[in-house]
């Protein structure tokens, strides 16, 4: 469960941002839209902690995040956050799988080579695992992206823009599979965008 309170950020003076409490229970599903400029890629950064939030509090399974150091908060972020970025970024020396398996390494997790494989099945890029992620399409990097999100079974998955580069058959997919992912390891998916695609695939909204 991942829920917010009175949450604002400052970028400066100037640019100020006082966001809407939100609340997304396991399971269930959340999108965010809002025009650019609207904070949505802000917001979603301190539901993760990548920003320190000016004021108000950010819980995930009754924790604060807020409360905890910056050690604590990574480590914190490893085992429990899945976050897909709106431009991926990858370790291009090494290969599509151990990008992948990287996100196990980093959670302190058993490098589970089987469910990689599986995900890159299921999202379509089972053939490019042994490639570089340079040598992928945007739309292909997209996608690995999504699959490293969820390698550890996150508690919850944080989505910027997963669908930005993608056609309407992909984009149908990766929908599919994050709203698959949330079901099977019980875990709170919050998508931020301004793709109007996605309004009819998720009933819970909430506009910035």
């Amino acid at each position: 469960m991942l829920a917010t309170n009175q949450l604002t950020f400052a970028y400066s003076p100037e640019k100020q941002f006082t966001f809407p409490d939100v609340r997304c229970d396991n399971r269930e599903a959340l999108l965010i839209l809002g025009s650019s400029g609207k904070g949505k890629t802000t917001f979603l950064h301190l539901l993760a902690l990548l920003l320190k939030p000016k004021s108000g509090s950010v819980v995930i399974d009754q924790t604060d995040l807020t409360k905890l150091s910056a050690a604590q908060t990574a480590a914190f972020r490893a085992q429990h956050v899945g976050i897909i970025y709106q431009k991926p970024h990858f370790v291009s020396s090494v290969s599509v799988l151990d990008n992948l398996l990287m996100a196990n390494y980093l959670a302190k997790k058993p490098q589970d080579r089987n469910r990689a494989r599986d995900l890159a099945n299921q999202l379509g890029f089972s053939d490019h695992l042994n490639k570089k992620t340079n040598e992928l399409s945007q739309g292909e990097q997209q996608r690995v992206s999504i699959a490293r999100a969820v390698m550890n079974q996150p508690g919850v998955i944080l989505a910027d823009e997963p669908t930005s580069s993608l056609d309407d058959m992909n984009t149908d997919r990766v929908v599919q599979l994050l709203r698959d992912q949330s079901e099977q390891i019980g875990a709170s998916l919050i998508v931020v965008t301004h793709d109007q695609r996605l309004k009819d695939a998720f009933q819970n909204r909430v506009e910035l």
